[in-house]
């Protein structure tokens, strides 16, 4: 009988991680003498459900030597349940045998090979050896013990792969079988529906409503089968009665609706039993706007790089099932091929259509954090040179002398080449780009406060101390194949992927490079409540010069005004400002915070203390630092004395595997993790001022009285690197308001930059930041 030792990532052997499965390395042994490797079963999965499946590597000429290995390797992204090899009750109990007897250790490490196939079982013959036709079995997923399987991916894949690499001869030269095992993951049944409207639109121009159903895990499901009657606020011109969803489909579009008055408009679709289903996001109507709202994400990656699907499923996705207006393709420039970046460039230029939706070709450019960090690059036309942070990946150098190993030079490079044109972001993923090491107002216009990895204000708040004059971009940096709708399924990923709104004449490539030099957007952070109304403005009342670039990076024409819309730069030698906000959301609004940059001028809501009801909201927030692994545990619960709970939901919780549990009626239990963004709990108490409100997890431990909750946050502050903290605060019982405005005077400084932003809050945890107004004596 074999014999199978197991062991933790930590004790990976000396030099393992540079081990490579890339042609970089020589390949001593033909490929047809590796080996080969099988799987069972195959065929189609649901998206998150639990299986078991056994893998067989048979032994090819020259077997595997003593101390010899294999590895089972997973994309970056993929998020199946963790191998695990001594627990038998628990997911993914893993099983590895050697048909022969031979002495296995197994070990999981996520990062045990060359990304994208980091996420690593590693194999190791520890005593005796393979022979040709000797073989070694994995079972993942054994249930004999009451583990229930191994849950496999959240999100669906034409071809998950099983990657295997053997080391026969124990020299540590791994090389990758010729014939890869894999199985194809798809939709659960619909969890919930979800519509979308564009959220401005003239009177009598015509618009469509685009419908899906999603699973638990946020996959357009295609086995959606269902009639619901469509509802609206008002008369809307070629709204049918009902609308039906037919098995197969993964959306439904009504197209060719209008309205004939200025207005707003609520779409919404009911069950037969007259139950709401699911609300679109606000639609107004105006009689004449010279700007229109188009919904984009510009960051994400496919499976060419570090991605999932491939990159013509990667825009098909964003166009026919996220619902998107624009789109960008965003790979680690040190993955991208030459032939990778031609074929970019084609997908770009074939699905670009003006008047229906965009596509801007591009590249992150991936240079490590203390050369600068991760920047979005973005062209206005293909066929543009590609400046890579390194070829870290890449087998052919021969293009080494376009290399830019450092922000600063990349920026310079721009400038020298005559490249006025590009557009960057900075932002954070793995890398962040640190804005106080190297910034270029000349071609960086705005910041990533937000994305699948969390939420950054800090880089905003960077941008503020050197005054950068930034706006602000949301996108989803997503890894699932799923842009636009990038939700976090059970990996790293503790956030959805947020969408930029850009406020544009048309829909075009050109008005979407104007629009971002003007920094004429606001970033959201995505999700189905995440596509509202934001208009922000201010009014002087004497001239002052506006600008569209930043005059202190040089001449730049400015022209006399007395008003101003988000992005816009400012001069304003004397006399006030006003400013006037309007908000047509697509939740209830919990909050508005105006700021003047790293100021909190006020915090607004659209209730009162008189309108406080019994309902107690409980929110974490905040990330460990800024590099790679920020995610800040908040597992814990609470527990209420001299009172009851008559209900409670979770505000935030993306991943259902991590629960929200109520204990009785006195107590609650969760299981959660920020990145920076936030999460929580609403509780409805029986009683809106007895007894005592206990919360506990690792970071805080508070006993407050719940008749002190009011109003005004009750904030236990545990800042660590970033802000991490827990608040309290007491909200409505029922909150009606999704329609919010404003005008305010807002007091300037005598010098320097006035950055006047919002942050909105919704009561469904969504967020939106707008690019400032910088107004400067």
């Amino acid at each position: 009988m074999n014999h199978v030792t197991a062991s933790s990532e930590q004790e990976t052997s000396a030099g393992q991680g540079a081990a490579n499965s890339s042609s970089t390395l020589q390949q001593p042994i033909r490929s047809q003498d590796l080996g080969t490797v099988a799987l069972t079963p195959t065929g189609d999965f649901e998206a998150g459900s639990y299986q078991t499946f056994t893998l067989t590597y048979t032994a090819g000429k020259y077997g595997i030597d003593d101390s010899g290995s294999l590895r089972v390797c997973f994309r970056f992204a993929a998020d199946q349940s963790r191998p695990q090899f001594t627990e038998p009750a628990k997911p993914n109990y893993t099983v590895v045998e050697a048909s022969n007897s031979a002495v296995l250790e197994a070990r999981y490490d996520p990062k045990g090979n060359v990304r994208p196939w980091d996420r690593t079982i590693y194999i190791k013959v520890v005593r005796g050896y393979l022979e040709e036709g000797d073989r070694i079995t994995l079972r993942f997923g054994v249930t004999d013990g009451g583990s229930p399987g191994m849950r496999i991916q959240t999100f669906c894949e034409e071809t998950f792969e099983f990657r295997v690499l053997v080391d026969p001869i124990a020299t540590y030269n791994y090389q990758t079988l010729p014939v890869q095992p894999s199985i194809r993951i798809v939709p659960g049944p619909p969890a919930r529906y979800v519509a979308a409207l564009p959220t401005l639109r003239r009177v009598g121009e015509h618009f469509s409503l685009r419908l899906k159903g999603e699973d638990r895990w946020g996959n357009p499901s295609n086995l959606c089968d269902a009639v619901f009657r469509l509802r609206a606020s008002r008369m809307v011109t070629g709204l049918p009665d009902r609308v039906a969803f037919q098995p197969g489909d993964f959306t439904v579009e009504v197209p060719s609706l209008s309205v004939d008055a200025p207005g707003d408009v609520k779409i919404w679709l009911e069950d037969s039993e007259s139950r709401k289903v699911c609300q679109a996001n606000p639609l107004r109507i105006v009689a004449e706007t010279g700007l229109l709202p188009y919904w984009a994400d510009f960051h994400g990656q496919s499976e060419e790089t570090i991605g999932t699907g491939s990159a013509t499923e990667y825009f098909s996705f964003a166009r026919d099932r996220a619902f998107l207006d624009v789109i960008g393709h965003q790979g680690n420039d040190f993955q991208i091929t030459n032939t990778f970046w031609r074929h970019l460039q084609t997908l770009c230029r074939e699905f670009d259509e003006p008047g229906r939706f965009v596509c801007v070709p591009g590249y992150e450019w991936s240079g490590n954090t203390g050369l600068g960090g991760d920047r979005n690059v973005l062209f206005p036309a293909e066929n543009r040179q590609i400046r890579r942070s390194s070829h870290a990946l890449l087998d052919d150098q021969s293009d080494l002398d376009t290399d830019c190993a450092t922000a600063a030079d990349l920026f310079e490079a721009f400038a020298e080449h005559g490249e006025w044109d590009v557009v960057c972001f900075a932002h954070c993923g793995g890398r962040y780009a640190d804005i106080k090491l190297a910034h270029d107002g000349r071609f960086e216009k705005s910041v990533e406060v937000h994305s699948s990895w969390g939420s950054f204000e800090w880089l905003l708040q960077d941008a503020f101390e050197m005054g950068h004059r930034v706006g602000v971009v949301a996108n989803s940096d997503g890894h699932k194949g799923r842009p636009g709708a990038s939700y976090p399924g059970a990996s790293q990923f503790g956030a959805i992927g947020g969408l930029t709104c850009l406020l544009m004449p048309g829909l075009t490539r050109e008005a979407v490079f104007d629009c971002l030099r003007k920094r004429r957007h606001y970033g959201t952070t995505g999700g189905p409540g995440g596509r509202m109304i934001i208009d922000v403005r201010a009014n002087f009342d004497r001239p002052g010069t506006l600008y569209h670039d930043d005059p202190a990076l040089g001449f730049t024409p400015g022209v006399s005004a007395t008003e101003a819309m988000m992005g816009d730069i400012v001069h304003l030698p004397e006399g006030e400002a006003e400013l006037t906000v309007d908000i047509l959301a697509a939740a209830s609004i919990e909050r508005v915070d105006l700021f003047n940059g790293l100021d909190l001028v006020e915090t607004l809501r659209p209730y009162g203390p008189d309108d406080l009801g019994a309902r107690i909201r409980v929110l974490w927030e905040g990330a460990e630092y800024r590099g790679r692994f920020r995610q800040v545990v908040w597992d814990g619960g609470l527990t209420l004395s001299g009172n009851r709970i008559r209900r409670a939901e979770p505000i935030n919780f993306f991943n259902p595997d991590r629960k929200l549990e109520q204990v009785g009626d006195d107590g609650l239990r969760w299981q959660a993790l920020t990145t920076g963004n936030f999460g929580g709990v609403d509780l409805w108490l029986e009683d809106a001022a007895a007894g005592t409100l206990k919360v506990e997890n690792p970071l805080v431990n508070r006993e407050v009285p719940v008749g002190d909750i009011g109003l005004e946050d009750m904030v236990v502050d545990r800042s660590g690197v970033l802000p991490r903290f827990l608040k309290l605060f007491r909200l409505p019982d029922e909150n009606p308001h999704r329609r919010f405005g404003l005008t305010r005077r807002i007091a300037l400084r005598e010098s320097g930059d006035n950055p006047i932003f919002i942050r909105m809050t919704q009561e469904d945890g969504t967020r939106a930041w707008t690019s400032p107004i910088y107004i400067f004596r």
